[in-house]
């Protein structure tokens, strides 16, 4: 399905005010077992330290949507400094227009395609987020991701494994997110393209486990295509989900404490 015409109608429905943006920020965190996953490899990134509050920790956020990675991390990352980028000029715009709102001037935004874009020696942390699955140059753009890092610098990327992570289970099937080039990686590939494109260390781990694969059915998979069938469902989203999400919590939780032996999704730690 065309994932990109749900997500437009429900950003500019919570774009309507600083406290819907908020909101809407929020509810992806609590909602997305992707965002779980994030934050918590994250939270074991060093924050910068009171002796060392005139360093500022230099991000890239690389492929930025509605900018809900930034919001967390400039909360998080008490001295930060981020730089995110993303092909889509509407979105570009929008999350600049919020963040000036709010005040957040250490957030910027710019338009700028991945295989292109490039900052030597410039960021301490590149976070990626669903975004390789959408590009076929996508050792062009590692190579791009270690050029910018720092040396000693980490990448962070959370994408759809080959193991059903586009829900995709045979060669016969369809992607369920028409927008992706590619199925998913399995390990073997993932840890070859990083060292292609210059890393000299990485670690990958599978989410998206049984659990994670369950949560996401309810979570997001059901809910996007009935709301993908008629708008009218979006005004039940908020009694669906007081049913659904406390199993949806319990399932977040496990899929985030549990080591996979497979899982739908891979999260890849690299460093320069």
């Amino acid at each position: 399905m065309q994932y990109d015409p749900v997500k437009k109608s429900l950003g500019s429905f919570f774009n309507r005010s600083i406290f819907l943006r908020k909101t809407f920020y929020r509810l992806l965190d609590l909602l997305l077992l992707r965002a779980w996953h994030i934050h918590k490899e994250l939270r074991l990134t060093p924050n910068p330290s009171p002796k060392e509050r005139g360093i500022a920790l230099s991000i890239l956020d690389a492929g930025a949507g509605f900018g809900q990675y930034s919001f967390w991390m400039q909360n998080h990352f008490k001295n930060c400094d981020i730089h995110a980028v993303d092909v889509k000029e509407e979105q570009v715009a929008d999350c600049n227009s919020f963040f000036q709102r709010i005040g957040a001037n250490n957030v910027r935004f710019e338009v700028a395609d991945l295989t292109a874009f490039k900052r030597e020696n410039n960021f301490d942390l590149v976070l990626c987020v669903d975004v390789m699955e959408h590009i076929e140059q996508d050792v062009q753009v590692l190579k791009n991701f270690c050029a910018s890092l720092k040396p000693g610098g980490m990448l962070l990327i959370s994408t759809p494994s080959d193991k059903g992570g586009s829900d995709v289970h045979d060669d016969s099937s369809k992607s369920f997110i028409e927008e992706h080039v590619r199925n998913g990686y399995n390990v073997d590939e993932m840890k070859n393209k990083l060292k292609e494109a210059g890393f000299t260390k990485s670690e990958i781990k599978y989410s998206y486990g049984v659990p994670g694969k369950i949560s996401w059915k309810l979570s997001m998979k059901y809910p996007i295509l009935l709301a993908g069938v008629s708008k009218i469902f979006l005004l039940i989203l908020p009694f669906y989900y007081l049913i659904v999400y406390p199993f949806a919590f319990i399932l977040n939780y496990a899929d985030i404490h549990i080591n996979h032996k497979e899982g739908t999704g891979l999260i890849v730690k690299a460093w320069k």
